[in-house]
């Protein structure tokens, strides 16, 4: 059974299996605490301990360590969502935590991503989504004036948008409530708190260490975690054959299921990444914990069918640059260039 073929019947029975799924374990939240922070900080110890290890145990260990800071930025994640514990105290205090590792202030981006879920591929509401899971159709494109469409362009290079983008998301924008109205104010005040505890553990660390090694082994760390954390997020919703609608046909049981795909990654890579591959199953319930979405997605078919990306199309996503509104599908931003307009086609032929 496809998923276009699930009527509003079956999809209220799909809702309702799924719900199974959303009682938060604690025993294993415990433990995903320990198997994610314990290590990460254990790197951290080793690498201030011994500060002139050879070159290529530091890259090895940063490459772990910044696996280990992503699978903590899973945690924050779920317990923005309220997904990890039952008590919306202990999600708090965890994710509040989190945010030290991640830098990422916990209240203000729980607020910022439920935009997200709120309006993920709704071509009416894509002011209220990021650049990463946004584009503009065809026809916006082509509208644009050539200054416009370079900026464009421009900004969505992989080389930039993927590469040199995330780490000042992470290190610089996330130190501002940037996107706050005022009315946040709850927001607003977590983000300077987080800056202040984030600035008297920096500084507890250079006492300790020196300023240079504490640059020298968090900074590598935030620049692997902040690449792979925003390519995750990226390559979730914008993939040819994703599902963007107007708000009149947007619905958010479909947006789920075709509009937020199935990363299916090497058992390794998805255990760093907290399941989040599972994403078309996270979109269908934020309160699916993290632990739970594959088992979610074995149990119940009709999620099978959502869309599946393996690691290779994941890494040449970055392509899929604009939606086309009449083929139903991403493309590239050469296609169109390369796509003359029907208008001109007509005016050419009554030529």
């Amino acid at each position: 059974m496809s998923v276009d073929s699930i009527d509003k019947g079956e999809a209220r029975t799909l809702r309702r299996a799924v719900m199974d799924f959303e009682s938060p374990s604690r025993a294993r939240s415990l433990a995903q605490i320990v198997t994610s922070f314990g290590p990460f900080l254990a790197i951290c110890a080793a690498r201030y301990a011994w500060p002139d290890m050879p070159v290529w145990l530091a890259v090895l260990l940063t490459l772990f360590a910044g696996g280990f800071v992503v699978r903590v930025f899973i945690i924050q994640h779920d317990c923005g969502h309220g997904s990890f514990f039952r008590q919306r105290r202990a999600n708090d205090l965890v994710g509040h935590l989190c945010s030290l590792v991640t830098f990422t202030p916990y209240a203000h981006w729980r607020r910022q991503h439920a935009g997200h879920h709120a309006n993920w591929n709704n071509l009416d509401r894509r002011a209220n989504v990021d650049l990463y899971s946004t584009c503009l159709t065809v026809e916006e494109y082509r509208a644009l004036t050539p200054f416009q469409r370079f900026t464009t362009r421009f900004v969505r290079h992989p080389l930039l948008s993927l590469i040199l983008l995330p780490p000042c998301v992470f290190l610089l924008l996330y130190r501002t409530p940037f996107d706050a109205p005022k009315g946040w104010e709850r927001e607003r005040r977590g983000v300077h708190l987080t800056n202040l505890a984030l600035l008297v553990m920096i500084v507890g660390l250079g006492l300790a260490f020196g300023f240079a090694q504490v640059a020298l082994v968090q900074l590598p760390i935030l620049l692997v975690s902040s690449i792979v954390g925003v390519w995750l997020f990226s390559v979730q919703h914008r993939f040819e054959t994703t599902w963007w609608r107007d708000n009149a046909h947007w619905n958010a049981f479909e947006a789920s299921l075709q509009g937020s795909s199935y990363l299916r990654l090497p058992r390794l890579l998805q255990w760093f990444t907290g399941n989040i591959g599972f994403h078309h199953v996270h979109h269908l319930s934020p309160r699916v914990p993290n632990y739970l979405l594959e088992a979610c997605h074995n149990a119940l078919p009709p999620l099978q069918q959502a869309p599946v990306l393996d690691l290779r199309a994941g890494l040449m996503n970055w392509r899929w640059a604009l939606w086309d509104e009449d083929a139903r599908c991403m493309v590239p931003f050469s296609a169109a260039a390369l796509t003359v307009p029907t208008s001109l086609n007509e005016g050419m032929a009554a030529d």
